[in-house]
Parts: structure tokens; sequence; C-alpha cells
């Protein structure tokens, strides 16, 4: 079914789907390893906490990903629209040379500060083992997680959602197995879950490398595709910079949130975060599956100056992101206490998990529209709105609350900043999304 001339409602599903069943399946794999941990590792709520820690780094890893990833895969999508095959081509080649650059530096740049990172990003006494257990690995393998989200991105964009999801099935099959195996069967504990992530993602990047030395596909791997051209990369960087600055702003904020609930409510705080944490983005990553289908669709059409499509596929996308928020909302409200169980037994860590859940899930329904909507402008090229409305949630009310509110009202003052910069930046989206598409409509 062609991007241009299809029905809208079916390509979005055909393109969603599959990431929505890859993007799910991520967020399994975040939980899964949480559950192990939480179960298998003694003590339990330390190691939680441990892994919590760890968030920052998670964070900047993801980045640099996007910054790479979403921007080379918009990119195809663009040149795909413009049935410019040769530019298309050497973006995948640019977009490899780059992840192991950029994997390859930020291992060598981490590893011999560890400690010092881990503690500034929240580790206590208590956990800092943990979180250097996990992280080790993480760092040693941190080249093969960055090809390995670049190649799926790609995959989407150049018209194979099916074998991304695919892959990331595979990955999660795998660390599924491993997991149990490490943790409990060889006694590898937190470092299990670590080895269990890294082995799975090789797995699944084996696979997508074989795809593309495939010449039968439109994008594939040949000679002179590698040698990195500023034109690309300059193009690449500027479409990727507002993920990027998104997750570096996220990491900021994971390392204020942790050190603050290390502050005024200790490794229970700390912990409870972690696992609310996990909860949020098993929803987030359905709105992201959905921003990931309509992201080859939007920027095919807007390269095609299709701008009625365009804007017909951000509306529908839209209505599926608020729904699946407004889910998240019902489900976490209603059944708190029941989500939280899944991770830990201990009573203390559940109570301030279900107090914290409640809180941040307040707003949640806004938050699908938020995402889908900042999304928008990234699918299209527009990098300067994109990072102008990742950054009001973050920097402009989340980071000023979460450095004010706290001083007063203690980890409520934490739990509560999340909801408050979620109404607002949603607000702020609304205004530049309805003004974008007064332009196309002229």
């Amino acid at each position: 079914m062609s991007l241009g001339s299809g029905n809208i409602r079916k390509l979005l599903t055909q393109y969603s789907v599959p990431a929505i069943i890859a993007m799910t399946a991520s967020s399994l794999y975040n939980i899964t390893d949480s559950i192990f941990i939480g179960h298998g590792v003694e003590p339990g709520h330390l190691a939680i906490a441990g892994l919590t820690v760890t968030f920052p780094f998670m964070n900047l890893a993801a980045a640099f990903g996007s910054l790479v990833g979403v921007g080379a895969s918009t990119l195809i999508s663009i040149k795909l629209g413009q049935k410019d095959y040769v530019s298309a081509n050497r973006v995948l080649g640019n977009t490899l040379t780059l992840n192991i650059i950029i994997g390859i530096l930020l291992s060598i740049i981490c590893f011999p500060f560890l400690d010092s990172i881990l503690y500034f990003f929240g580790a206590s006494e208590n956990t800092i083992g943990f979180a250097r257990d996990y992280m080790k690995i993480i760092i040693v393998g941190n080249v093969i997680t960055h090809m390995y989200f670049g190649q799926n991105a790609i995959l989407r964009s150049s018209g194979f959602p099916n074998m991304s999801m695919y892959a990331t099935l595979l990955s999660v099959a795998v660390n599924c197995i491993l997991n149990p195996i490490f943790i409990f069967s060889l006694g590898w504990g937190i470092k299990g879950a670590a080895w269990a992530t890294i082995l799975s993602q090789s797995i699944s990047l084996f696979f997508q490398m074989i795809h593309f030395y495939n010449k039968k596909h439109t994008i594939h791997f040949s000679k002179k595709i590698y040698h990195l051209r500023k034109g690309l990369v300059k193009k690449i960087l500027s479409i990727g910079m507002s993920p990027f600055l998104m997750n570096i702003c996220a990491c900021l904020i994971v390392i204020l949130i942790v050190r603050g609930m290390r502050q005024h409510g200790g490794d229970i705080a700390v912990g409870a975060y972690g696992i609310i944490n996990r909860i949020v983005f098993m929803f987030l990553m359905i709105v992201m599956g959905f921003n990931q289908g309509m992201q080859p669709i939007a920027g095919y059409n807007y390269g095609a100056r299709k701008y009625s499509r365009v804007m017909e596929v951000t509306k529908l996308t839209i209505l599926c992101g608020i729904g699946v928020t407004t889910v998240g909302f019902l489900v976490c409200e209603i059944f708190p206490s029941i989500m939280i169980k899944l991770f830990t037994a201990r009573s203390e860590l559940i109570d301030e998990s279900v107090f914290g859940m409640r809180i941040i899930f307040s707003v949640f329904p806004m938050v699908g529209f938020q995402m889908v909507a900042s999304n928008f402008f990234m699918s299209i090229g527009m990098s300067q709105k994109a990072i102008l409305l990742s950054m009001t949630r973050q920097v402009l009310f989340l980071i000023p609350c979460l450095l004010i509110l706290p001083r007063f009202l203690g980890t409520l003052g934490i739990w509560i900043s999340i909801p408050i910069a979620d109404f607002v930046s949603t607000v702020v989206t609304a205004a530049v999304l309805i003004r974008q598409f007064r332009k196309f409509k002229i």
C-alpha cells in the first residue's frame, strides 16, 4: 500500500501495530528485568534502588541513540518520498558509522569514572554496588545497543515495520529466557540481568545486519556509503537534535528526582520512583509505537507536499495516543497496589509507590496528546519546533518545580512536579500544533 495514496487508517494500522508490539515488548523487557531483580537479588528493595540509579545512564545512551536513529529514519522517509534512493542508502551507511563511533567513545569516557558518576546520579553506600555491577557490563556493550536501536529505526522507515517488530520480539524473548537462567540458576545476581540485555541485543543485531546486506532491498549496505558526508551528517543530527535534547533533559531530570528522593525519602523512595518509572513507560512505549507508525507516513507525505494527508494521520494518531494514556490513568488510579506488587513484597516500598503513582497518573491522559504532537514536528523534519516543545515540559516547567517544591514539601514536592509540568506543556503544545495546521490549510 502506497504511503502517498493509501487509506490513512489502514496505513497507520499497518505501520503502528508492529511498532506497538515491538515497543510493548521493549517495555516488558525493562519490566521483567526489574521484576527478576526485585525478587531474585537480595535485598530486593536495594537492588531495585540500585537499578534506578542507572536510569540517567540509560537516558544518556538513548539520547545519543535517538540523535542518530531518529534523525536518520526521518531523513530516509523524506528521501524515499522524494525518490532519492542514492541519498537514502548513504544515510544508512552514515548511520552505522556514527553509531559505532559514538558507542565506543561513550564507553571509553564513562568507564574510568563509573563510581563517581553513579554517586552523582544519586547512589548511596547501600546501592552503589548493585548499580556498579549492572553498569560495568552495560557500558562494555554500549556500541551494540547503539547499533541495534539505530538499525531498528531504519527498518521501520524503509518499509519493513514487521521486520523491526520481529527483531525487538527476538531480543525480548531471548532476554526473558536468559534472565532467570543468569540470575537464579547461575546466581549472577544483577550482573546476570545486564548480560542478558547485551546478549539478547547482539542476537537481534545479527539478524538486522543480514537484512541490510540483502541487495534486493531498496535500502541496503553497499560500498562507498559508510564514509561520513558532512551534508548528510548535519541533516541527521539536526533532525535528531530534538529527541537528543529531550533525552538529555530526561537524564538531568532523573538525576534531580533520584537525588531528591534519596535526600528526602531515602532508598525506599528511590526504589518507588524506579518501579513507577517502569510502569509509566509501559504505556508511553505504546504511544511511541503509534508515533513510530505515524513517522514514515507523515514524513513521506510531507516530502511529497500532500499536507492534508499529513494532518489526517497526525489527528488520528493523537486520538490513539490519548486513548492509551487514558487507559493507563484508569488502571493505575484504580488498581495501583496490584501493579506495584509485581515488583516487590516489601510493604514500605509498596505504600510509597502507590502514593507516588496516584499523583503521577493524575493528568496522564494529556501526556498522549503532548507526545504525539511533539513527534509530529520531528516526523516532518521541523526540528526547531520539535526542540521547543520538548524543552518546554522539561526545562521551562519540570526542572524549576523539581528545584523549588521539594524544599518545602519533601518527596511530595517531587511527585507533584511531574503532573504540573505535563499539564502546562500540553497547553503550549496544543497552541503550536493548531498554528501549524492553519499554515498547512493555507
